[in-house]
């Protein structure tokens, strides 16, 4: 399905939701460009994403045993210790308080992703502002963590480099950098599964038969390792603001 129109969810949510999300939307300032249709696809499916998860996890805690754990468990209990292990790898100091986020950050990207290979969905990722809030929040998170870790002042002299002669050189390229971060993980996730997303709806209109199936596992593919590659970047983040070599 384009990606201009809307999707048929949309439709359901501008039908009989569009005036509490207008109530919302004024509330903060920012006004839906068309109060009948406010919903638009990204939104939508973020919720229907969100909605999904508090299911999912509904029917693990209510199905989490020790002596017997199901499939479910299982496979969740595989995801936690595959976070838990990256982020020991990758951040020296503090790694098992980042694992709940990063986590979380994990599946709810993945979801995301995933989301757009159920014919009649898309992937929110592929509108900029969805891996943009993503972003933003991976860069406030791991400056606070640094600030945590080290204390204001100790944090600041991250960006100041090895050696004071060298600090009003290396302070404006450290600003630069990190604010180039979230612009990074921005262009990377959107860039990759809006080009995803176009391959296989191209494929799909142009051959038959068992071909497009290839290129809807390349999407699944792709939507696993961008999800995988937003978390660890998050985590070398957190471990560059935690580190205490300086």
């Amino acid at each position: 399905m384009e990606h201009e129109a809307d999707l048929w969810f949309t439709k359901l949510l501008n039908e009989y939701l569009a005036g509490p999300l207008n109530a919302l939307l004024n509330a903060v300032g920012h006004p839906a460009k068309n109060p009948a249709h406010p919903w638009e696809n990204w939104i939508a499916m973020e919720v229907l994403v969100v909605a999904i998860i508090f299911v999912l996890f509904g029917l693990l805690r209510s199905r989490l045993s020790v002596d017997k754990p199901g499939k479910l468990q299982m496979t969740f209990e595989a995801v936690y210790n595959f976070v838990s292990g990256q982020a020991h790898d990758a951040i020296d100091h503090g790694a098992s308080k980042t694992v709940p986020l990063m986590g979380a950050i994990f599946i709810f990207v993945l979801f995301m992703n995933l989301i757009g290979v159920i014919p009649g969905f898309e992937s929110p990722t592929m509108t900029p502002a969805v891996p943009a809030g993503l972003a933003v929040t991976v860069f406030l998170y791991y400056h606070w963590m640094g600030i945590r870790a080290q204390g204001f002042g100790k944090y600041l002299l991250h960006f100041a480099g090895p050696m004071v002669a060298l600090a009003p050189l290396m302070i404006p390229i450290e600003v630069i950098s990190h604010f180039a971060r979230p612009l990074s993980l921005t262009i990377r996730l959107f860039a990759n599964m809006f080009a995803g997303e176009r391959v296989t709806l191209t494929f799909l209109s142009l051959t038959f038969f068992g071909i497009p199936a290839v290129f809807m596992g390349l999407h699944v593919f792709v939507a696993f390792l961008q999800a995988f590659i937003f978390m660890l970047l998050a985590m070398i983040y957190v471990g560059g603001a935690v580190a205490h070599e300086h």
